[in-house]
This record gives structure tokens, C-alpha cells and sequence, in this order.
């Protein structure tokens, strides 16, 4: 079976270890990957979370482009609320120019943060005049197209190939919306794994594009032996905050959901403890899964987002799914 396979780092900061040691160790997973054949490598945007080093994928998608060679690289994905459309053509145009042909664009709708940060982040917008989403992908689309109007701005530099566009999501309206504006949908699996809506997603996604597929991202671990992955796995938590407005939000710990309930100014929330989804065992047996998907759904590219573990694991894992022969054909 034929199929790509990519990655997404968040570059997380174990207990102990710095951000600049986290950093480094996605530094090198991404030229490990590249080595061993994935097809992309793309990193997270998180705000104000000491666990993790991703807060500016931008930055870091400039030094990863400069230490690799031919792995696509790119966000996933910038979280675009925060920012002008102008800017991130703007970003976009100059990465695409250092490194023609290997950049990735793709961004979300979440804030990507707790609500102080949001408010960091947007303290200088005008709520009045804040565009929504679906119109800052036509601002995109103009700006990276360079078709914007004779009244606007012109994103510099042009790049001699533009930057690929993903649109992450996981709904039928985001399938639609990507549609809609010429975006790849990007089926964010890792963060909703539920297979009613998935397939409800892929078939709305086809019947707007004339049959395309969306690319679908899954956490994903491998390990030696099943039994491994099985206790590692089962060691991550995540904790499902719910918010008297009817607001859910993921984040790490108890902590965490307190601290989050606090910056939203309620006090009346509940939590859930859930094991995370993510798709483990040997690396036979993640294969035989992404097989079954790919098969099911006509799945043609998976990004494996690499759990929060060591960097000596996420490595191996990786490792062990390149020998498995996963179509990694770049």
C-alpha cells in the first residue's frame, strides 16, 4: 500500500530539561526524519505553556529549513486568529524564498493558548474590526497569490514557488471551508478522533473538491514490543475542562484546568481525566492500522503527531516505522 507519512513536534520540555535542550531535540528529529524518508515535518503553535517549546513555529521552521536538506517544512499550524494575514503572507514569502519548494503553510482556527495569552496576543485589535476566519483565508489567498487590490499592501518578497496551504481542522464545515477557499484539508485526528465525524469530514471533503482526500494526522507510537508502548501510552493524560458556556478545552494536567478556568473568570467547571488517542504498538501493528485507514478512506499522506515522551522514544519510534517499509517515499 502506498501512502506518505510526515510529522508533527511540539517539542515538548520534560521535567528537568531546558527549552533550549527540547528545541535541540527536535532539531534532530527533524533530521532524522528527513533521513529516514518522511515526507514533511511540521511544528505546533502553543502559547504560554512552560511544558512546551513551540510558541513561534516560524522561527523555528527558519533554523530546521537551514539545518535539512529536502523534508518539506512547515506549521501546524499558525494559529491565525492572532495575526495579520498581511504578516503571515509576508513570513511565509520570505521562508519560501530561503527555501523554494519545501514550505508548508498550514493554520487553524484555535487560539492555541490559555485566555491571558489570546489577550496578549490580540491586545492591540480592535475587536470591531477583527476579520473572522474564513475571511482571513481570502486575505491569505490574495496575499500569497499576489492578486491583492490596487488599494492593498503587496506581500514581499515573491518567492520563485509559493508556499503549499493547509487547513487544519476537524468538522464537516472546516472540510467545506478549505474547499471553499482552495486549502488542503488537513483532518486534525489527533485532537478528535471520533469516526463518525471523520467520516462525515472525508465525504464532505470530496463532494466539495470532486473527490480529493484530506491528509489525516494521527498521534502515533512506536515501540519494541507492544506490552512497551501499551504502559508509555497509558502513562500520558490528558484532562477535558468544561466551561459553563459550553466551552471544552484540552490541556495537560489538573493544574492546568484550574489555572485555565481562572484566566476565563469562571469557577464553575468540571473536568475529565481521558488517556489520550494514540494509535501504538509494534511498529507492525501501527502500520497494519494506517493500512486499514488508508484502505477504508483512500488515505494518501498520515502526519504523526509524536507524544509529549522522551526524546530517545520519539526518536526510536520513529525509527522503528521507517524499517517497517511505511511508503515513506519522499
Amino acid at each position: 500500500m502506498t501512502y506518505l507519512l510526515s510529522l508533527l513536534d511540539k517539542a515538548p520540555i520534560e521535567a528537568g530539561v531546558t527549552a533550549t535542550e527540547a528545541l535541540a531535540a527536535a532539531v534532530k528529529l527533524a533530521i532524522a526524519a528527513e533521513e529516514l524518508g518522511y515526507h514533511r515535518f511540521w511544528v505546533a503553535e502553543h502559547h504560554s505553556m512552560t511544558n512546551l517549546a513551540s510558541s513561534a513555529p516560524e522561527v523555528l521552521i527558519s533554523y530546521l529549513l537551514a539545518r535539512t536538506r529536502s523534508i518539506r517544512i512547515g506549521s501546524g499550524g499558525v494559529m491565525l486568529q492572532h495575526y495579520s494575514a498581511y504578516k503571515v503572507a509576508e513570513i511565509f514569502n520570505v521562508l519560501s524564498s530561503l527555501a523554494p519548494g519545501r514550505v508548508d503553510l498550514g493554520v487553524g482556527k484555535a487560539p492555541g493558548g490559555f485566555p491571558y495569552s489570546t489577550r496578549a496576543l490580540q491586545v492591540a485589535v480592535d475587536p470591531a474590526l477583527k476579520p473572522g476566519f474564513a475571511e482571513q483565508l481570502s486575505e491569505l489567498n490574495a496575499y500569497l497569490s499576489f492578486d491583492a487590490r490596487d488599494d492593498q499592501a503587496v506581500a514581499t518578497p515573491i518567492p520563485p514557488v509559493k508556499p503549499e496551504r493547509f487547513l487544519l481542522g476537524a468538522s464537516v464545515d472546516s472540510a467545506l471551508l478549505a474547499a471553499e477557499k482552495g486549502w488542503r484539508l488537513v483532518f486534525a485526528g489527533h485532537l478528535n478522533g471520533d469516526p463518525e465525524n471523520l467520516r462525515k469530514t472525508f465525504e464532505a471533503y470530496a463532494q466539495a473538491t470532486g473527490g480529493d482526500v484530506p491528509i489525516l494526522a494521527l498521534a502515533a507510537f512506536a515501540a519494541e514490543s507492544a506490552e512497551q508502548a501499551r504502559t508509555r501510552v497509558g502513562d500520558l493524560r490528558i484532562v477535558k475542562v468544561f466551561l459553563p458556556n459550553g466551552q471544552t478545552v484540552n490541556v495537560g494536567n489538573e493544574e492546568q484546568a484550574a489555572e485555565y478556568a481562572r484566566q476565563a473568570g469562571v469557577a464553575d467547571y468540571r473536568t475529565e481525566e481521558k488517556i489520550p488517542s494514540v494509535l501504538h504498538g509494534t511498529a507492525r501493528q501501527v502500520r497494519d492500522a494506517l493500512d486499514d485507514l488508508h484502505a477504508r478512506y483512500g488515505v494518501q499522506e498520515f502526519v504523526l503527531d509524536t507524544p509529549a515522551l522522551t526524546p530517545g522514544e520519539r526518536l526510536a519510534s520513529i525509527e522503528l516505522l521507517a524499517k517497517e517499509r511505511l511508503s515513506l517515499a519522499a
